[in-house]
Protein backbone atom coordinates (compact mmCIF):
# COMPACT_ATOMS: atom_id res chain seq x y z
CA UNK A 1 0.00 0.00 0.00
CA UNK A 2 1.21 3.47 -0.75
CA UNK A 3 1.14 6.54 1.46
CA UNK A 4 -2.03 7.91 -0.13
CA UNK A 5 -3.92 4.84 1.04
CA UNK A 6 -2.66 5.29 4.58
CA UNK A 7 -3.70 8.93 4.47
CA UNK A 8 -7.30 8.05 3.61
CA UNK A 9 -7.38 5.32 6.25
CA UNK A 10 -6.26 7.88 8.85
CA UNK A 11 -8.95 10.31 7.70
CA UNK A 12 -11.57 7.60 8.13
CA UNK A 13 -10.30 6.74 11.60
CA UNK A 14 -10.54 10.38 12.65
CA UNK A 15 -14.29 10.14 12.24
CA UNK A 16 -14.23 8.10 15.46
CA UNK A 17 -13.30 11.31 17.29
CA UNK A 18 -16.34 13.08 15.87
CA UNK A 19 -18.53 10.11 16.79
CA UNK A 20 -17.22 10.22 20.35
CA UNK A 21 -17.97 13.93 20.59
CA UNK A 22 -21.56 13.45 19.47
CA UNK A 23 -22.09 10.63 21.98
CA UNK A 24 -20.53 12.77 24.71
CA UNK A 25 -22.82 15.73 24.02
CA UNK A 26 -25.82 13.40 24.07
CA UNK A 27 -24.78 12.02 27.43
CA UNK A 28 -24.27 15.50 28.87
CA UNK A 29 -27.73 16.72 27.94
CA UNK A 30 -29.35 13.45 28.96
CA UNK A 31 -27.80 13.84 32.39
CA UNK A 32 -28.87 17.49 32.44
CA UNK A 33 -32.51 16.55 31.91
CA UNK A 34 -32.31 13.93 34.68
CA UNK A 35 -30.72 16.42 37.07
CA UNK A 36 -33.31 19.11 36.33
CA UNK A 37 -36.10 16.59 36.87
CA UNK A 38 -34.65 15.76 40.30
CA UNK A 39 -33.90 19.34 41.36
CA UNK A 40 -35.73 22.01 39.33
CA UNK A 41 -34.51 24.85 41.59
CA UNK A 42 -30.94 24.45 40.27
CA UNK A 43 -31.89 24.60 36.57
CA UNK A 44 -29.91 27.74 35.66
CA UNK A 45 -26.73 26.58 37.41
CA UNK A 46 -26.94 23.10 35.87
CA UNK A 47 -27.63 24.46 32.40
CA UNK A 48 -24.61 26.77 32.48
CA UNK A 49 -22.31 23.94 33.49
CA UNK A 50 -23.78 21.63 30.86
CA UNK A 51 -23.15 24.21 28.13
CA UNK A 52 -19.52 24.59 29.23
CA UNK A 53 -19.06 20.81 29.29
CA UNK A 54 -20.68 20.39 25.89
CA UNK A 55 -18.41 23.07 24.47
CA UNK A 56 -15.34 21.25 25.73
CA UNK A 57 -16.50 17.93 24.33
CA UNK A 58 -17.43 19.50 21.02
CA UNK A 59 -13.98 21.10 20.80
CA UNK A 60 -12.47 17.61 20.65
CA UNK A 61 -14.74 16.71 17.74
CA UNK A 62 -13.83 19.91 15.91
CA UNK A 63 -10.15 19.17 16.53
CA UNK A 64 -10.51 15.71 14.96
CA UNK A 65 -12.37 17.21 12.00
CA UNK A 66 -9.68 19.85 11.53
CA UNK A 67 -6.94 17.24 11.54
CA UNK A 68 -8.86 15.21 8.97
CA UNK A 69 -9.15 18.24 6.70
CA UNK A 70 -5.46 19.02 7.09
CA UNK A 71 -4.58 15.45 6.12
CA UNK A 72 -7.01 15.45 3.21
CA UNK A 73 -5.65 18.58 1.56
CA UNK A 74 -1.98 18.10 2.33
Amino acid sequence: MDTVSFKYIAIGLMSIGMLGASIGVGNIFSSLLNAIARNPAQENKLFQRAIIGAGMVEALGIFAFTLALILMFQ
